[in-house]
């Protein structure tokens, strides 16, 4: 899908996560003349009612006819383990709408993807949710507090990728709020974009599990408070990821 630069720049302030208590995010996509469009286009409700955090997400339908699993736990770490990911390793997320299954690629990021691989095994990410969904764009998670400025402790050095553009359809990257502020929350990409700079740090890509990427990008979405984006971008049925399987 094309997507206007005009909307890449607006797009561009919202990538950034939430590292310590600035907002982690992918940039917003909102375009202000039409927002972009795909071939399944997601539901779209303004809603007074869309959570501001992961009480309000418990609080609402679970995506895809799925049972709520356990409440995420509230971890804090003051830098991860050594988690010995040296090769290839195979992450597995199980989410509300199926799984998503991706190969990490150490090689290009090897801080970020131990940590991500650290936090996985820890049990920091089972039972929480994707607080920010665009369709054509992205989903974001790895918050346990869902608010956008959650994060595990610590932050992590850049290792940002070469080149233009390399966000692809299936891309996992780590979200940011600027440089040195890389923590837990991180981004799939539902669709190419050639708009984003090389500013986030790419863990590995989606082998198995693109269906999921397709259902979750058709949850209803409200406009939340939390971003600063003007698209509706709040899920309005809680998408989890219910838990996560490592393999390497």
């Amino acid at each position: 899908m094309h997507i206007h630069k005009i909307f890449a720049v607006a797009a561009a302030s919202v990538v950034l996560v939430a590292a310590c208590s600035s907002t982690e995010s992918v940039p917003p996509t909102t375009e202000p003349a039409a927002p972009p469009t795909t071939e399944a286009t997601s539901t779209t409700v303004s809603a007074p009612s869309a959570p501001v955090d992961y009480a309000g997400y418990r609080n609402q339908p679970t995506a895809c006819g799925s049972n709520q699993p356990e409440s995420a736990v509230a971890m804090q770490f003051e830098g991860p383990d050594d988690a010995a990911v040296t090769g290839a390793t195979v992450v597995t997320l199980n989410t509300s709408c199926g799984q998503i299954v991706i190969a990490l690629d150490p090689g290009a990021a090897p801080e970020a993807a131990n940590s991500f691989v650290f936090l996985a095994e820890s049990g920091y990410l089972d039972g929480t949710v994707s607080h920010r969904i665009i369709p054509g764009f992205m989903m974001q998670a790895g918050d346990p507090t869902a608010t956008g400025r959650g994060g595990p402790g610590y932050t992590l050095p850049d290792e940002f990728p070469a080149g233009e553009s390399p966000y692809t359809r299936g891309v996992v990257a780590m979200a940011n709020a600027g440089p040195g502020t890389t923590g837990s929350q991180f981004f799939i990409m539902f669709d190419d974009v050639d708009w984003l700079g090389p500013q986030y740090t790419i863990i590995g890509e989606v082998t198995s599990g693109l269906e999921t990427l397709d259902l979750i990008a058709n949850v209803p979405l409200g406009a939340g408070p939390n971003t600063g984006d003007p698209t509706p971008s709040t899920p309005l049925e809680s998408v989890y990821i219910t838990s996560v399987s490592i393999e390497r």
